[in-house]
């Protein structure tokens, strides 16, 4: 079990671990289009996906509907008004377009191409190589909304839970979960530079910086989480990392952690139980496993076991620039 030990500790990791890109290098190859005023977007819909399929591009009709309702200001090809899916574009719109169309060729993710992207009806900004959020992701989030209505023992001191997000990415959890519980605090942590800023970013666009504490941080390092005990206990630990935490998480959970909530790979719940219960020192419980829109076990909890502690002191330092150090 200590190759679990060792994926349990790498989901902490912070989003270094995480997917992301170093940078597409875009090709000067273009399809040949039609000129403009000769096709409307329908057509140019069709045509993208023909390409994009050809190619080997996934999901190759939504990837065009998408880029071609972003250059005609809309978020989906839905939502855009009846009169301009066959209203002929103009020339700068194809332009725009075939730019777009292009990295996605080079395989860049949608949500980066159009640099924002919606989660529990948030706009956020995307960046690479920040972590994108999987539509999978807001199922974690409900399932701690729901904990939180249901069990008193998560509100604080001020009315509302302080959460502590591990690996903050783009801040789609914690400023989600901030939007919802208008009481909540929540401390956001990440080692990336780029997650710090990206969040830090949302937090301002949403006009949530004041209830959010951004702490560039990377939990592996020994003694680390020392750096979050001034905050005092926290209600909730939420987290969406690739794997799952290690042995050293000994040192942490008799000091801060009370209730936690995990994304994970469906594989790894079992392992997780039977590495829980190989350390009852830990004081930890896997209560819960939920299935994800798939079927697929994909989110745990686990609570502490035993007497609570106090909840966290009232005490609340106002926003602050966000900086790594170097």
């Amino acid at each position: 079990m200590e190759l679990g030990g060792r994926m349990l500790w790498a989901l902490l990791s912070g989003p270094g671990r995480r997917g992301g890109t170093r940078g597409w290098a875009f090709s000067s190859w273009q399809p040949h289009l039609p000129l403009a005023g000769s096709l409307n977007a329908t057509e140019l819909v069709s045509h993208w996906t023909a390409v994009f399929e050809k190619r080997g591009i996934p999901e190759a009709q939504a990837s065009s509907e998408y880029i071609v309702a972003h250059v005609l200001g809309a978020k989906t090809f839905q939502s855009l008004r009846p009169v301009l899916w066959t209203q002929p574009l103009t020339s700068w719109q194809l332009q725009c377009i075939q730019e777009l169309s292009s990295r996605r060729l080079q395989r860049m993710p949608v949500q980066y191409i159009l640099g924002e992207w919606d989660f529990q009806g948030l706009s956020l900004k995307m960046a690479p190589p920040v972590f994108i959020p999987r539509p999978e992701t807001e199922e974690l989030v409900e399932w701690v909304l729901e904990e939180v209505a249901q069990s008193p023992c998560t509100v604080g001191a001020q009315g509302g839970p302080l959460i502590l997000e591990v690996g903050c990415g783009s801040g789609a959890i914690a400023l989600s979960l901030l939007s919802q519980l208008p009481q909540s605090r929540v401390i956001a942590v990440d080692k990336g530079e780029a997650a710090i800023c990206l969040t830090q970013e949302n937090a301002q666009r949403l006009r949530l910086l004041d209830r959010i504490r951004i702490v560039p941080l990377d939990v592996t390092l020994e003694g680390s989480w020392a750096h979050l005990l001034p905050w005092g206990p926290m209600d909730l630990v939420v987290s969406n990392p690739p794997y799952i935490f290690h042995q050293d998480m000994e040192q942490l959970a008799p000091e801060i952690l009370r209730s936690i909530f995990l994304e994970v790979d469906p594989r790894h719940p079992e392992l997780v139980g039977s590495w829980l219960q190989s350390r009852p020192n830990l004081f930890l419980d896997l209560v819960a496993v939920r299935r994800d829109f798939c079927g697929r076990p994909r989110f745990l909890h686990i609570r502490k076991s035993g007497r609570q502690r106090g909840c966290p002191a009232d005490a609340w330092p106002g926003p602050q620039p966000a900086r790594v150090p170097g």
